[in-house]
């Protein structure tokens, strides 16, 4: 299964992040003053004036294989929170074969996933009924059968300043082409909201 990203929902445009850095000023929105967002907000950008895009944030549920949610991890001035195998059972047994992949080496990872897939289930059942190890303990340990291409699902969000910082390390030729991709997805979604409420700062951004 590929690697997919959900916007689930936004907050604030380039009007909310322009009136924030007006609030030292003025606040009041005028004609004039809205055919200067694009301009102010591309100043703000290029001159590390970034503090009033933290006032946009966007939401994401992203399902994506464990070594590429470590990524994800390292920022840590987003928001993440994601299924975890030491409090539940992972019923649904999803995870990512490279793409790139020639099938002689995708049918061998396939297959040495679903061995260790299947050794996790039977791992947990055997522990607790012919063990009687804890349920709770079962789980957390079953899961050392589960390898990186496991895929689980994060709720992720970020402001746009963050958004931004997550996009120029991971949107990069030098980026693990799974996280990358992820990123583009994020772009992407961000651009396709209907209304395009964040048009000036995407393309402050590079986008």
């Amino acid at each position: 299964m590929r690697n997919r990203v959900e916007l689930i929902g936004y907050y604030g445009s380039d009007e909310i992040i322009a009136c924030s850095a007006w609030t030292s000023t003025s606040r009041d929105l005028t004609e004039e003053k809205r055919e200067r967002i694009e301009g102010l907000i591309n100043m703000l950008w290029s001159n590390g004036h970034e503090t009033p895009f933290e006032k946009g944030v966007v939401h994401f549920l992203v399902n994506t294989d464990i070594a590429t949610h470590i990524h994800l991890l390292k920022h840590r001035i987003s928001s993440i929170n994601a299924e975890s195998a030491r409090y539940k059972e992972l019923k649904e047994d999803k995870y990512y074969i490279p793409e790139d992949w020639p099938n002689e080496w995708a049918d061998k990872l396939k297959n040495y996933t679903d061995e260790g897939l299947k050794l996790y289930h039977d791992c947990i059942e055997s522990l607790t009924k012919n063990y009687g190890i804890d349920r709770k303990r079962a789980k957390e340990t079953a899961r050392f059968f589960r390898s990186y291409n496991t895929q689980i699902e994060a709720d992720v969000m970020f402001n746009m300043r963050s958004f931004a910082n997550f996009l120029k390390l991971r949107d990069t030729e030098h980026a693990q082409t799974e996280i990358r991709e992820v990123a583009q997805q994020m772009a992407q979604c961000v651009k396709s909201i209907d209304g395009k409420p964040f048009k000036f700062t995407l393309k402050a951004f590079g986008y």
